[in-house]
């Protein structure tokens, strides 16, 4: 079988949706077809996909910082765990904090960080993250 065949077929049949629709039998579906409600995803697409928004935070967040590479680790990691949760939108709202980045400036990076709706509403995440501030 040619898989590359038999994938244009279920294209052209099932159509190619990149965001969950409801399929004609009322089934939370997305890609090409796939009953998330029913079959889900296996580990190895979640890392995927998990892989993929990695990689676009990264993407993101270079065009902020571009010297987002040398930063320290704990601050890249940081930065991603931050705009992973956050998305693009709410993360550059922490205007002071980028700034605090940008300047390298640990104490008052923590201290934005702190000072946040995104604090109160997930502190226990916060916390770890503002350790890893404190630990550069």
């Amino acid at each position: 079988m040619n898989i590359t065949e038999i994938k244009k077929q279920l294209i052209n049949h099932e159509g190619l949706r990149l965001k969950p629709y409801r399929c004609t039998a009322g089934k939370l579906t997305i890609g090409v077809g796939r009953n998330i409600e029913d079959v889900g995803i296996s580990e190895d697409e979640a890392m995927m996909m998990l892989g993929n928004d990695i990689d676009a935070c990264v993407d993101d967040l270079r065009g902020m910082f571009p010297d987002f590479y040398l930063l320290p680790e704990n601050i890249q990691y940081v930065l991603v765990d931050m705009r992973f949760q956050l998305g693009p939108k709410r993360f550059r709202g922490f205007r002071m904090m980028i700034r605090a980045v940008e300047n390298k400036d640990w104490p008052e990076m923590r201290r934005q960080m702190k000072d946040s709706a995104w604090y109160a509403q997930t502190q226990g995440r916060a916390n770890t993250l503002i350790r890893m501030v404190k630990n550069v």
